[in-house]
């Protein structure tokens, strides 16, 4: 079995993600689909380690945060018809937290997977 440290780039999507990416019918599949797109440069990055990527044929937006080549999170949802952009102070608050999410162990990790507030995807 491989253990965390020994996997080049994680996937993981926050509980709260799921439960929103679960009811506008987005799956891991398509999940992972548009990671790999990322991880080609197709998506808009918000600085600070923070991404756009749109999802479901264009009809959402998703935000992820990077880091470091360690992992990527689905953050945040939202329908494109409901919202045309994040807001500057959202921009702000999701660079603090990919901050935040730099600091964490591997075992903080761990933590956040055993207690599902990460779910981890693309394995």
């Amino acid at each position: 079995m491989t253990s965390r440290a020994e996997q080049s780039e994680q996937i993981f999507k926050t509980a709260w993600f799921s439960k929103a990416a679960k009811k506008a019918h987005i799956s891991d599949d398509e999940l992972c689909a548009a990671i790999r797109q990322v991880l080609l440069g197709q998506a808009d990055d918000l600085g600070g380690g923070v991404y756009k990527k749109r999802l479901s044929k264009n009809l959402y937006r998703s935000i992820l945060i990077a880091k470091g080549g360690r992992y990527w999170i689905y953050e945040y949802l939202f329908a494109k018809q409901d919202m045309a952009n994040i807001e500057d102070s959202q921009l702000v608050n999701f660079r603090k937290l990919a901050k935040v999410y730099g600091t964490l162990t591997l075992q903080q990790i761990d933590q956040l997977v055993q207690d599902e507030d990460w779910i981890e995807i693309c394995h």
